[in-house]
């Protein structure tokens, strides 16, 4: 006798449907799993074994061959432990399955028959959706996570036992719902806020600068100048996340397993601050069975590098291509697999190796080749690709001391929402670009036209500082989203100048 059950895995960060076939013949006891396993698969039967006894049913002393199709495409985890158990006990004749082909179903069973929580529930939700399933039953540890999904009914289980009954009888068992605005009541209840540094005025503007347009920030300065304060409040001036980036940045937690208990969505911006210590593949993603990296973890949030130049020279290197593309691509020789990666890169940096070349407190102890080398470590290319760039100075005493409080993250967030919505309206007949470091040449050229001041302005400055043509590009970006928070229609020769000036600041460091 043959069953069918409809399951799911996933690749990059999306899901495939899987069809656990399951046939019988009376030969020597045996279970065999076929259609590309991994050793997690394999390993399913004698959990299924165990887990179909101790919940009561009977397991059939029979060959049973086990079939996972699309036999082309590797299957990995636990999560096909309870479709292969149901097409056992299905298959066995006991009971009549009306409701298999409209179910999908996942989950890993313990050898009590109970279900243990599994990862990417979310994407198999949305497949199954899109797919046309009626429902889809798994452990009640991901129910919430995939009733965010809806237009399909989520049947959350316990154990085995239970399963077989809601597909006995769904009528009797109340499908999980969800609240999605209960969801994003906190949505800026950010602890961190702008109004406790203590001066550092042209760098909050740039930092506003930044964050109205999505550009990438580099900041370079002496240690205890602010720079690691000033990044951590980076999210608590964005722009809050709409339901389909929180969709996609859920996603990416979710099939890596690390979304947070008790929460089905991600409700904020992330913040990722990985050590100077990691690896490419952990930075990027990677692995013999690639998973997401820290920049996809960061994506349509911030990417915070401290103490840029000690990144190992080849983790910055594989930078480049996420931060132009907005994706990783990871080929292996069987499968290629791109994951989103659209972050917002913030580094920090000392401006030589002691740290203290700008403070004027602090005496420089560093040789004119030991800043060359340390300034070196970080490539052309990469910085060319870093929008702006602004020098963070020491703090002096008297700014310190001072009780006056700066502007609240609230303040400045609203002048950055509405230039958001400048370019939301500016770029609502182009599908992919959302803000003005999205734009490409065309956009570039179609909505950054500068007069014949601004022009000379610029070319003044490439031919002084001797700016790549990607540098030219990014400055007329920025200048765009100047303009944009001055609520400037045109874009001026005042707004050009500001954009230069966070453009040429890495260039006189090197220089020293």
């Amino acid at each position: 006798m043959i069953s069918k059950v409809f399951s799911a895995g996933t690749f990059g960060i999306d899901g495939f449907v899987v069809e656990v076939e399951t046939h019988h013949e009376k030969q020597l006891p045996s279970v065999t799993v076929v259609g590309l396993p991994d050793n997690a698969v394999k390993e399913s039967r004698e959990r299924v074994n165990a887990a179909i006894k101790n919940s009561g049913f009977k397991f059939p002393l029979k060959k049973i061959t086990i079939n996972l199709a699309p036999a082309d495409i590797r299957k990995e985890g636990s999560a096909f432990d309870l479709p292969i158990a149901v097409g056992i006990i299905a298959s066995n004749g006991d009971f009549s399955f009306e409701t298999l082909e409209k179910t999908m179903i996942v989950g890993e069973l313990a050898l009590d028959g109970t279900l243990r929580q599994i990862k990417g529930s979310l994407p198999i939700a949305i497949l199954a959706k899109q797919e046309g399933f009626e429902r889809v039953i798994l452990p009640k540890e991901n129910a919430e996570e995939a009733a965010i999904v809806n237009g399909i009914d989520i049947f959350a289980a316990e154990n085995l036992s239970e399963v077989v009954q809601i597909l006995l009888n769904p009528e009797n068992f109340s499908a999980i719902t969800i609240n999605r605005d209960s969801l994003f009541e906190q949505i800026n209840d950010y602890q961190l806020d702008f109004s406790d540094v203590k001066g550092q005025e042209n760098v909050k503007r740039a930092i506003e600068i930044a964050a109205a347009g999505g550009h990438n920030l580099l900041m370079i300065g002496p240690p205890g100048s602010g720079k690691t304060m000033l990044a951590k409040r980076i999210p608590s001036i964005l722009p809050p996340l709409t339901f389909e980036e929180a969709l996609e940045a859920t996603k990416i937690f979710s099939i890596a397993g690390i979304l947070d208990a008790g929460k089905s969505i991600v409700t904020q911006r992330q913040f990722r601050n990985p050590h100077h210590t990691v690896s490419d593949a952990a930075l990027i993603g990677g692995g013999s069975y690639p998973r997401p990296g820290e920049v996809s973890f960061a994506h349509h949030g911030v990417l915070f590098l401290d103490e840029f130049p000690e990144f190992k020279k080849n983790v910055l290197e594989v930078l480049r291509q996420p931060m132009e593309d907005k994706k990783v691509t990871i080929s292996r020789s069987k499968m290629t697999i791109e994951f989103p990666a659209n972050f917002m890169l913030a580094a920090a940096m000392n401006p030589c190796p002691c740290g203290y070349l700008t403070d004027p407190n602090h005496a420089c102890t560093c040789s004119t080749t030991s800043i060359q080398k340390y300034m070196g470590k970080i490539s052309g290319p990469l910085v060319d690709r870093i929008d702006i760039q602004i020098e963070v100075p020491a703090i002096n005493y008297n700014e310190l001391s001072s009780e006056k409080k700066g502007e609240s993250s609230e303040v400045i967030r609203k002048r950055v929402l509405e230039a958001r919505l400048i370019q939301t309206k500016r770029f609502a007949n182009f599908p992919n670009i959302h803000k003005n470091a999205d734009m490409g040449t065309k956009e570039i050229r179609k909505f950054c036209k500068l007069d014949n001041a601004g022009q000379e302005l610029l070319k003044m400055a490439i031919t002084k500082l001797g700016l790549s043509a990607r540098a030219y590009d990014r400055i007329l970006k920025v200048s765009r989203t100047i303009a944009d928070v001055e609520k400037s229609e045109n874009i001026k020769p005042q707004h050009v100048s500001e954009a230069i000036q966070y453009r040429s600041l890495d260039r006189e460091l090197w220089k020293h």
